[in-house]
């Protein structure tokens, strides 16, 4: 029997996460415990029904699932996913953890690790062959998070806004500007493309701001596209929020860019959460490129004397 909405107020909380190696599954399930989850690393999936089948969850579980556990099979946890999803003792979601594959070579070269799919060859086969196994589970996802780009603090920041207990049912929001030139952000629910609107980027003395500076927001919002542009963003915004909410989602994702991400993207994304945040939601925001820049010239910096 499908769970109701009654008994999924009073079904224990089970979380599988899962994602390729070096994704961050580690900091999720530790950030999970931080939340206050019971947490298993790695379960093997032999002895998934022996703990359901023990005294009730007193508190929500997450659960580290792994491909390189002795049983793992993704037919064989895609069976038990829809088997639980009918058990209206368990409230069970899956969280998947992705990554692009430069910045999953690139963390196993600065770790040194060898990847678990490839041990005598190199990691960008290993990555290869573990997101082609993952992918029935990606489809099936519940919370898809790109930790692209994230830094394990700003991981663990999303999880808490995403799973934290609090009063009732909140569903948070994050809006997210970006860069067309380094891809779309996996796991947004919403995207909308503001490269219709001028660019700053071609007014010299606007050219090395950001779109949170307010000259530059000015100047955005002063193409005559720009006004019916943004209030039909946020009025679909609003419109979707509270369906979202009633149907049971705890996060939403909203994403904007540009050409280079800088100027009208996080322009739009500041004045849109800025917005939502006005009308009561729980709003946080993320501009990639411009933590992206930030990250790099951190590390460029020369050690103090």
């Amino acid at each position: 029997m499908a769970p109701t909405e009654e008994t999924q107020e009073s079904a224990a909380r089970l979380i599988f996460v899962i994602g390729p190696a070096g994704a961050g599954r580690s900091t999720a399930i530790n950030a999970l415990e931080d939340i206050g989850y019971e947490v298993i690393h790695s379960l093997p999936m032999s002895l998934l029904d022996r703990l359901l089948a023990g005294p009730a969850l007193e508190h929500p579980l997450a659960v580290g699932l792994d491909v390189r556990n002795r049983d793992f099979g993704v037919e064989n946890l895609v069976h038990t996913i829809d088997r639980l999803s009918q058990d209206d003792r368990i409230q069970m979601q899956l969280l998947f953890l992705d990554c692009s594959d430069d910045e999953l070579v690139r963390r196993f070269s600065e770790t040194r690790r060898r990847h678990p799919l490839a041990q005598k060859e190199g990691p960008v086969l290993g990555i290869e062959r573990e997101k082609t196994l993952l992918v029935p589970l990606r489809a099936r996802a519940d919370f898809l998070i790109d930790t692209t780009g994230l830094t394990p603090h700003q991981l663990r920041r999303e999880l808490e806004q995403i799973f934290a207990p609090s009063e009732g049912r909140i569903l948070s929001v994050t809006v997210l500007s970006f860069s067309y030139k380094r891809g779309l952000p996996r796991g947004a629910d919403f995207v909308f493309d503001c490269r219709s609107l001028r660019n700053p980027h071609w007014e010299p003395a606007l050219r090395p701001l950001d779109g949170t500076d307010p000259r530059v927001a000015d100047y955005v919002a002063g193409d005559p596209l720009a006004e019916r542009f943004f209030s039909s963003i946020r009025d679909l915004a609003l419109l979707i929020l509270p369906a979202s909410k009633a149907e049971g989602k705890s996060h939403l994702s909203i994403a904007l860019g540009c050409t280079g991400g800088q100027h009208r993207s996080v322009a739009l994304a500041e004045r849109l959460a800025n917005a939502l945040a006005a009308e009561g939601w729980q709003v946080s925001k993320r501009h990639r490129e411009l933590e992206r820049r930030a990250e790099l010239a951190g590390t460029r910096k020369e050690p103090d004397a």
